[in-house]
C-alpha cells in the first residue's frame, strides 16, 4: 500500500525523500507529502493530492527554501479512508502543527478515538483514520515529553496493521518509527539513517538493511539508531544486506518497468532455481521443520491473493502429479474464515511477492494457530510472512516496480515446482535421479523463455487490433486454466477491459452464450504430444467459438500445424513439458495486456486504484 521514507543525515532532507518517494511510488499515487525538521527550528509540511508530480510541481511553484534541514519523511498514498484529496494527504499534524506523522495501513479502532478527540475538543480536519493517531501522539508528547515514549504509548492503544513515522519540531534531530502487521525497514549508513517501506527508498546510499519486527519502534538520528517494543524494552531488527543494485529499481532505458521486467523474466527463472539443487537434492533457503515433519503431510493448502494465487493453481497440479497429495488452492482472503480443517500433518504454502500481504498473512497466523506447518514462497527477504512461517524460499526475482505482476510470477511459478519436487523428495514418491530430470528441466526453461520474447513483436502487432474491443475471454484447461485467468487479470488491472478466464471444459455450460461475431477469444492450448486427450477437446471448443463467428487467437507449441486452420491469430512457444507450459504461455498474454494499456493512452505502471502490495484486509 502506501509508501513512506524517513531520513536523518547529512543530506537535504527534502532531496532524499522526494529522491525515495519516487522509489516507492509504485505503493499508491493518489496524493504525495513531505514533512521537514528545518535549519529554522521549525516543521515544514507539503502536501497534494495527486501523483508525486503534482507535488513536485507545488515545491517549484511555492519554493523549496522553506523546507532546508537534515531530517524529514514523506508519503506517497493509496487511499483507504477519505479521497485522495488536498487535506486527506500525509503528512498529518495536531492543532499546534508542531508534530507530523506518515502511516500505512488502517487503524481499525479509529471511529472510537476519533469520537474520543471530538469529544475533547480536537477539530479533526480529514476525512482519515491516520489523522487521529497525529492528535493522539500530539497529547501523549505534552504529557511525557519523549517522542519515541509518546509513540510507545499511543501504539499499545492503536488496533489493526499500521507503520507509523513521526517528527516532532522540538526533537529536531531524530525520527521515530513503529510497526505492526505492516513494512518497515531501516537503513543503515555512514552518518545518516533512512526509515522506509522498501529498501528501494534508500538502495543509492546504503545497501546495508534492518528488518523491525512485529511491534517495535526504532528511532533514528544521524549516528544511530534505537529499537525498542510498544512497551520501552530493547528490541533486535533482523540486519540484511540487499543483494541488488541501483539499476534493478530504475528503468534502465526501458519506456517503462513492467516491460523491463518482463524482459529480465528469464534471469528471475534462473535466479529462484539457483542454489536448490545440492549433492542430487532439492534444498530450500530456509527449513525450520526437519525432514521427517515433510514425509508426514498428507494434505496440502496453497493460499495467496491475485496473480499468486492463479501460481498456486499451477503448484496444485505439480503437486498431485509429483507427490500423490491432495492439494487445495485458496483465496487467502477466504481462507481462515471459512474455517479449513488443519492439523499438525498439514502443510499451508502461502505464496506472497512482497511477504506482506495482509490477506495472506492473517492465513499464516491462522494456520500457525491451528498448529499447520506453514512454507513461505516470497521476494522480500525478511519479510513478516516468511518471519513467521516454518520454511521459506525465496524467489530472488529482484525488485519488481510495476505494479502488475510479471517476473515475480513466473519466479513463483519456478518456486512452486521446486516446493514439488522437495515434498517429492521427502515422501519418496520420486527417485532422486527423476527429481534431478524435473530440475534439469526446469534449468531449461530460461532459454524457453527468451525465444518466446524473441518473438513478442507478433504480440504487439496484434494489441493493435484489440485496442478498441470491450471484452475479451480467455480459455485454458488444466495448467493452462490458470494462465488463461491471469491473462484475463492483466487486462483488467493494466487496459481496464472486461475480461474473463474460463475452464475451457465450461464454455458450453453457460459463456457460449457471451460468443458474438468479432468477440475476441484467447485459447491456451495444450501440446498435442503424448496422451494428451485435451488437445482435442480445446480444438473442438475452438471450432465452437469460431462458428459463432468470433475471432480466436491461440497460444500453441511450435508446430501444431493441427490449429493453425482455426486460429485467426496463432501464438507460437517454444514446446515445454506440460506442467511448465505456463512459464512459456503466460509471457504473451502480458506483452499483450500491457501494449494494449500503452495504446490506450494508460500508464502502465501505475494502473488506476491499485498499489503493488496490499498490507491491508
Amino acid at each position: 500500500m502506501c509508501g513512506i521514507v524517513g531520513y536523518v543525515g547529512h543530506r537535504s532532507a527534502l532531496d532524499v525523500v522526494l529522491q525515495g518517494l519516487g522509489r516507492l511510488e509504485y505503493r499508491g499515487y493518489d496524493s504525495a507529502g513531505v514533512a521537514v525538521l528545518t535549519s529554522a527550528g521549525a516543521l515544514a509540511v507539503t502536501r497534494k493530492a495527486g501523483a508525486l508530480r503534482n507535488l513536485i510541481g507545488e515545491l517549484d511553484t511555492c519554493g523549496r527554501a522553506g523546507l532546508s534541514g537534515t531530517a524529514g519523511m514523506g508519503h506517497t498514498r493509496w487511499a483507504t479512508h477519505g479521497a485522495p484529496t488536498d487535506r486527506n494527504a500525509h503528512p498529518h499534524r495536531d492543532t499546534a502543527g508542531q508534530l507530523a506523522l506518515v502511516h500505512n495501513g488502517i487503524i481499525e479502532n479509529h471511529v472510537q478515538l476519533r469520537a474520543e478527540l471530538e469529544a475533547g475538543g480536537v477539530e479533526l480536519i480529514s476525512d482519515t483514520d491516520s489523522e487521529t493517531a497525529a492528535h493522539l501522539l500530539a497529547a501523549a508528547y505534552i504529557a511525557c515529553g519523549d517522542l519515541p515514549q509518546a509513540v510507545q504509548t499511543v501504539c499499545r492503544r492503536l488496533q489493526g496493521a499500521f507503520t507509523l513515522v513521526v517528527a516532532h519540531a522540538d526533537e529536531p534531530d531524530l525520527i521515530v518509527a513503529a510497526r505492526r502487521s505492516s513494512p518497515l525497514v531501516l537503513g543503515v549508513g555512514n552518518g545518516e539513517h533512512f526509515v522506509a517501506s522498501d529498501v528501494a527508498a534508500f538502495i543509492d546510499h546504503t545497501r546495508d538493511a534492518i528488518e523491525l519486527g512485529q511491534d517495535q519502534v526504532v528511532t533514528i538520528t544521524r549516528d544511530g539508531y534505537q529499537i525498542t517494543d510498544f512497551s520501552g524494552c530493547p528490541a533486535q531488527g533482523t540486519p540484511f544486506h540487499v543483494d541488488w543494485d541501483l539499476s534493478a529499481a530504475e528503468k534502465g532505458g526501458y519506456d517503462y518497468f513492467m516491460l523491463k521486467e518482463i524482459e529480465e523474466q528469464p534471469s528471475a527463472i534462473a535466479n529462484t532455481l539457483r542454489g536448490h539443487f545440492i549433492d542430487g537434492r532439492i534444498v530450500l533457503d530456509e527449513q525450520r521443520m526437519d525432514i521427517q515433519e515433510l514425509r508426514d503431510v498428507d494434505k496440502v493448502f496453497v493460499v495467496a491473493c491475485g496473480s499468486a494465487y492463479h501460481s498456486g493453481m499451477v503448484a496444485k497440479y505439480a503437486i498431485e502429479h509429483w507427490c500423490r497429495l491432495p492439494v487445495e488452492v485458496e483465496l487467502a482472503s477466504e481462507f481462515r474464515y471459512r474455517d479449513p480443517v488443519l492439523d499438525r500433518s498439514t502443510l499451508v504454502v502461502a505464496i506472497s511477492q512482497s511477504g506482506e500481504t495482509m490477506d495472506t498473512l492473517e492465513a499464516v497466523r491462522h494456520a500457525r494457530e491451528q498448529k499447520a506447518r506453514v512454507l513461505a514462497i516470497c521476494n522480500t527477504n525478511g519479510a513478516q510472512i516468511p518471519r513467521e512461517s516454518d520454511a521459506v524460499l525465496y524467489t530472488h526475482a529482484g525488485p519488481e516496480i510495476g505494479v502488475a505482476a510479471t517476473k515475480s510470477f513466473l519466479a513463483q511459478l519456478a518456486a512452486n515446482f521446486l516446493v514439488g519436487l522437495a515434498l517429492a523428495q521427502a515422501r519418496g514418491t520420486k527417485y532422486s535421479d527423476e527429481v534431478g530430470r524435473e530440475y534439469a528441466e526446469l534449468e531449461a526453461m530460461p532459454a524457453a523463455v527468451t525465444q518466446v520474447l524473441d518473438t513478442v513483436d507478433r504480440v504487439r502487432e496484434l494489441a493493435g487490433e484489440l485496442v478498441d474491443a470491450k471484452v475479451v475471454l480467455f480459455l485454458g484447461r488444466h495448467v493452462g486454466f490458470p494462465v488463461a485467468l491471469e491473462g484475463a487479470l492483466k487486462l483488467k488491472e493494466l487496459a481496464y477491459m472486461h475480461a474473463e478466464g474460463f475452464a475451457a471444459g465450461e464454455l458450453k455450460h453457460g459463456p457460449i452464450a457471451l460468443l458474438e461475431p468479432n468477440l475476441p477469444v484467447v485459447v491456451v492450448m495444450p501440446s498435442p504430444k503424448g496422451r494428451s486427450v485435451l488437445h482435442p477437446k480445446l480444438l473442438s471448443n475452438i471450432q465452437e467459438i469460431r462458428a459463432r463467428g468470433a475471432r480466436t487467437i491461440v497460444i500453441a507449441e511450435e508446430g501444431d500445424e493441427t490449429v493453425r486452420p482455426y486460429a485467426a491469430h496463432l501464438l507460437e512457444v517454444p514446446a515445454v513439458p506440460t506442467l511448465m507450459q505456463p512459464l512459456v504461455s503466460t509471457v504473451p498474454l502480458q506483452v499483450l495486456a500491457a501494449e494494449i494499456a500503452r495504446q490506450r493512452g494508460y500508464d502502465v505502471d501505475k494502473p488506476r486504484n491499485l498499489a503493488k502490495s496490499v498490507t491491508v484486509e
